[in-house]
Order: structure tokens, then C-alpha cells, then sequence
């Protein structure tokens, strides 16, 4: 059941009340290393400090609010006027040059607009993605995959996140897309620089000149895909608003899949719960999905807002005009909620969102990682980790969840035959 929205107090009660940065001591950094290492014993130490909403920073001298508390996050998800996702207010006292504003900026599309605007860019995007041929991304997934096997099978070792799971996952979407690869080449090295805010700005500019290209070659040589769909729809988005919606897109598409993929493998591979479980067949790989999803999603803290006013939560004042961003990866294990939880068949998690902005392609996210993954234990199935699981370094940045490197070995194979 949906919990009801927080009333919005006026500022009168502030005294009999709390605000985020009332707190002894400075606010946790998500951009450390030290946080990319251990994010679930910080998210202890936070709630332990803080209880459900937490004083953070994203960059320096950047604040935000994180939620942490699982009833808490579906309150806000659920209360879009009191909790819009509409960030010009807050973006005119950002530095250009701030490293998370890329990922933060308004732009016209669903992500980052409330209201009609919303409602009229999502429901473009969702009549591209509505059409998509579920068969037929099977077939575009095994077509990917197993070239990529034969790349590496007979070398004995890999690295899944540089040779598997980051080119199937961008050559997937570009198929749906109708992307060429010249064009989808600059847009994912645009896109990976905005996710790790290193040279963000700039890849903010190569990303959509990348679309824009896109866009004009999909006007002169429209294609069953997802973007000429787009540009069809009855909405009639102008090419600046397409190259939002497709921005959207390749921000979930490629970064959070390929994080699926590859935690999901890390799980499978060091979880002797799911090894030989998965392969032996009494769970599935979508049993091991469903655990990440939970525990550690790809995107672990975003669905970012922007409260309008000063609004009261949870005893806390959240100020008006500063991000109010969603762990769903601590939302997910709170205790309130995880005292009995079972994964196998659960599908509670925050992983997708939730409310009028919950991801429009979850069910083709979990077709992909799981096709992709059944393809790999496939044709390796003595596939194992090639170092400790402790050796594994994260990357760091405030919102996704990502190893640096999956290095596994296996028994030198030949190729196998391809689609």
C-alpha cells in the first residue's frame, strides 16, 4: 500500500523540527572512494546518525538530502507536487563547471519535468519503446553475445565489464535505436564522462552533437526502431526535445545495463547460493537479478527532486531548491522493511523508481541482462572469478554502482558456431 504524501508545512514550525544539515560533524561524501568501497556499511553509519533522511554531499560543496527509509522514498515518489523533478531552480546557483550537473541539469525530457511537460515527453518515449519486438530482442541479444564469446574464449580469461558487458549493452540499444556505430561510438564516450563527472562538460557536448546526428539521418532514412518512432509520434518533439528523450535513453541503456550485467555476474560468481544454483537450474538468473536489483541496483542513488517550498518530512525540514536524492540501494535493505524478505519472485525493490517517473523499460532491462548473462554461463559454465572478490575496485561517483573490472578465467574453448 502507498503511504500518503507528506503535508508541506510553512517554515513557522522550523523550530520544533530539524533540517538535514542540523547535524554535529560535515556531510557524507558520495563521491569518496572511501563511499564507492563500502557503501552499505556508510549507509549504517547513516542511518544510525540520521535516521531516514541524510545530510550528503554529491560533489563538493554540492548538498543534498539522501533518503534512505523505504517508506519514506515511495511518500516522495508518489507526492511529484510536492516533490518535482524540475531542477532550474536550483541549477542558477551551480557552477558550470560542477561535475554532477551534467547529470543534474534540466533538460526537456521526462526525467527532468513535471507536470504536463512530463507527461508529454514520457509518453513519446513510451510509445517508441512500447513497440519494441520482445522476440526480436532476443535474437538482437544472442547476435551480440556470442561474437563477443568468441573474442575471448579461447584465451582462457576476461575482463567481463571492457569485453562483454559494455559492448553488448551499448550495441543493443544502438540496434533499437537504429543507431549507426560512428554515431553511437561518441555518444557513449559523451555519456560515460557525464556518469563518472570527469570531463563532464565536454561529454555533455560530444553526446548531443552525437544525437543530433542521429536525429537528422532518422528524418532523411526513418527505420523500425525507437527513434523514428519517437520522432512519429503525435507529440511532434521539436529536434532539442529529441535529443533530451534520446539522451534518457542512453543513459539507461548502456551505463545501469552493463552495471546489471556485471553485478549480477559478480553475485552468480562469488555467492555460493547462486553458482551452482543458477547453473544447475534450481534458481535463475532471474532469481540473481532480483537480489541485485535490491541490494546492489545500478543505479543506487538517484530519481533526484527539487521541493518547491521548505516541506516537512519525517520530522525533517527539506529546503527548498536543493536535491532530494533516492538510495535505492539503502531504501531497498532498510530494516523496517527486510526483516523477512525473500528475493526469489520479489520484485518490491526501488531499483526502477516508482510513481509517475518508474522506469518505462524495466521488463527489456531484465530481458537483456538475463539473456545476456544465460549466454555466457552457456558457453562457459566453469567460468569463475579470477581474483579475491575483495581485489575488486568500485568506481567512484555519488549515483551508480560499478566495478572498475570483472577479471574471470575458464578452460580455453573453441568458437562457438554464431546466429
Amino acid at each position: 500500500m502507498t503511504m500518503p504524501p507528506p503535508p508541506a508545512r510553512s517554515p513557522a514550525h522550523h523550530a520544533q523540527h530539524r533540517a538535514p544539515g542540523d547535524i554535529d560533524g560535515p556531510r557524507v561524501p558520495l563521491y569518496a572512494p572511501e563511499f564507492a568501497a563500502d557503501p552499505h556499511g556508510a549507509y549504517q553509519e547513516m542511518r544510525a546518525a540520521h535516521g531516514s533522511l541524510v545530510p550528503v554531499e554529491l560533489a563538493p560543496d554540492v548538498p543534498a538530502t539522501l533518503v534512505i527509509g523505504y517508506g519514506t522514498a515511495l511518500r516522495i515518489f508518489n507526492d511529484p507536487d510536492h516533490f518535482p523533478a524540475d531542477p532550474r531552480a536550483w541549477q542558477r546557483n551551480v557552477a558550470a563547471d560542477c561535475p554532477v550537473l551534467p547529470m543534474m541539469q534540466w533538460r526537456p525530457n521526462a526525467l527532468r519535468s513535471a507536470g504536463a511537460e512530463h507527461a508529454r515527453y514520457r509518453q513519446t518515449t513510451t510509445a517508441g519503446l512500447d513497440k519494441v519486438d520482445q522476440y526480436g530482442l532476443h535474437d538482437t541479444v544472442a547476435r551480440t553475445a556470442l561474437p563477443l564469446i568468441n573474442a575471448f574464449c579461447a584465451d582462457g580469461a576476461a575482463d567481463l565489464v571492457r569485453q562483454y558487458a559494455f559492448p553488448l549493452a551499448f550495441a543493443v540499444l544502438n540496434a533499437m535505436l537504429g543507431c549507426p556505430a560512428e554515431i553511437a561510438e561518441h555518444a557513449a564516450t559523451g555519456m560515460a564522462a557525464i556518469f563518472e563527472g570527469v570531463d563532464a562538460e565536454r561529454g555533455n557536448i560530444m553526446l548531443v552533437g552525437a544525437l543530433q546526428e542521429l536525429i537528422q539521418l532518422k528524418r532523411i532514412q526513418p527505420g523500425d526502431d525507437v527513434t523514428t518512432r519517437m520522432l512519429q509520434h503525435p507529440a511532434e518533439l521539436s529536434d532539442i526535445e529529441m535529443v533530451h528523450q534520446l539522451a534518457t535513453l542512453y543513459g539507461a541503456g548502456i551505463e545501469p545495463q552493463q552495471n546489471l550485467i556485471v553485478n549480477t555476474l559478480l553475485l552468480i560468481l562469488t555467492d555460493e547460493r547462486f553458482g551452482g544454483s543458477v547453473l544447475g537450474g534450481s534458481l535463475s538468473t532471474r532469481d540473481a537479478l532480483d537480489e541485485v536489483l535490491f541490494n546492489d541496483p545500478p543505479m543506487a542513488n538517484f530519481c533526484i527532486s527539487f521541493p518547491r517550498q521548505p516541506v516537512l518530512i519525517d520530522d525533517v525540514w527539506l529546503p527548498a531548491d536543493q536535491p532530494v536524492v533516492i538510495s535505492m540501494a539503502a531504501c531497498n535493505t532498510d530494516p523496517d522493511i527486510t526483516a523477512a524478505q525473500q528475493y526469489s519472485g520479489n520484485r518490491s525493490h526501488l531499483a526502477w523508481g516508482a510513481g509517475p517517473h518508474v522506469c518505462p523499460a524495466s521488463s527489456m532491462a531484465y530481458l537483456i541482462a538475463q539473456d545476456a548473462i544465460d549466454q555466457l554461463l552457456d558457453a562457459l559454465p566453469e567460468i569463475r572469478l579470477a581474483v579475491a572478490p575483495g581485489e575488486l575496485t568500485w568506481r567512484p561517483g555519488p549515483f551508480h554502482r560499478a566495478v572498475t573490472a570483472l577479471p574471470v578465467v575458464f578452460p580455453e574453448s573453441p568458437p562457438l558456431p554464431v546466429l
